[in-house]
């Protein structure tokens, strides 16, 4: 989008990005990228959402395009529950009291955490790739080799050479990820160029660095979420409606057809659905069934 579609507001952290499709007064539908995407993921979802009625806002997550840290001098953290507080703080910024959620990814980890805080605040979530809080107290042990091979990023963004391939052949990485994580999806030259300039902002790599760090121990968290990373420690419910879907071309791997974990997981689990045509940046490729998917929780009784 031209610069002049994009829209700031202050949080007490952050000047966040954000895009806006719809009326101001049409109930609110946040949607939110991951990584290593931005809202360009969701193009084909808004105009299905607010042409039926909706308000649909897209924050960039800290570190991504234009949004920014008020402090120059504040650590560059992007642990989980920052990213859900920053939802929050994105809501409170723009007076929106209660508002539907979808994610996928970083965003969608950071969906689940409000809406498990805040189930007052979220009305429903639609999350791709199911239920994604971690144990950031005690990180899990080794995976088997295939996931570990798949995982090969975290590992590297563990190391100081990573931060430095990061830094300097960031748009590489990023575009093997894309490929890699959807190997049945062809992204051309424009699809990427029209994402990349958010990976070009000066807090990109810190914070890629920093969440991929935290998760594994290997970087502290901020003190005042603390208390909130022992809650999700104990992988609480998400407790208000929602539907899960998982994309069935996966770079990570097929779902599995057994849908007992998001039932266990999602206490008002309405539908999960294994959706064809989709890897991992599934907005994009089905934005169609994010948006059906939306409006099924939203237009229900």
């Amino acid at each position: 989008m031209a610069a002049q579609d994009i829209s700031f507001v202050d949080t007490d952290t952050l000047r966040i990005g954000y895009e806006e499709h719809g009326a101001e007064y049409d109930f609110a539908v946040i949607l939110l990228h991951g990584f290593p995407y931005d809202v360009r993921s969701f193009d084909g979802v808004h105009p299905l959402l607010s042409e039926a009625g909706y308000r649909v806002l897209l924050p960039y997550l800290r570190g991504y395009g234009p949004t920014r840290f008020l402090d120059p001098d504040a650590p560059r953290m992007a642990q989980q529950s920052a990213l859900a507080q920053d939802l929050i703080d994105f809501a409170d910024a723009l007076g929106i009291e209660r508002f539907a959620v979808a994610g996928f990814d970083w965003g969608n980890r950071a969906a689940n955490i409000a809406a498990i805080l805040r189930p007052d605040r979220v009305s429903a979530i639609v999350a791709m790739g199911g239920y994604s809080v971690q144990n950031t107290l005690e990180p899990g042990g080794p995976a088997p080799a295939l996931l570990e091979s798949r995982l090969w990023y975290q590992w590297y963004f563990n190391t100081e050479r990573g931060v430095r391939g990061l830094r300097e052949n960031r748009h590489g990485i990023i575009r093997l990820l894309w490929d890699t994580w959807s190997p049945g999806w062809t992204y051309s030259d424009a699809d990427y160029a029209a994402s990349a300039p958010s990976f070009d902002y000066p807090d990109f790599v810190d914070i890629v660095i920093h969440s991929y760090r935290h998760r594994h121990g290997n970087a502290p968290g901020e003190d005042r979420f603390a208390e909130i990373e022992r809650l999700l420690a104990g992988r609480p419910q998400v407790t208000v409606p929602a539907i899960v879907l998982r994309p069935a071309e996966s770079g990570f791997g097929p779902p599995s057809p057994n849908p007992a974990g998001d039932r266990a997981r999602f206490t008002q689990l309405i539908d999960r659905q294994i959706v064809e045509g989709a890897g991992h940046d599934l907005p994009a490729h089905r934005p169609d069934a994010v948006a059906q998917a939306l409006l099924r929780l939203l237009e229900s009784p």
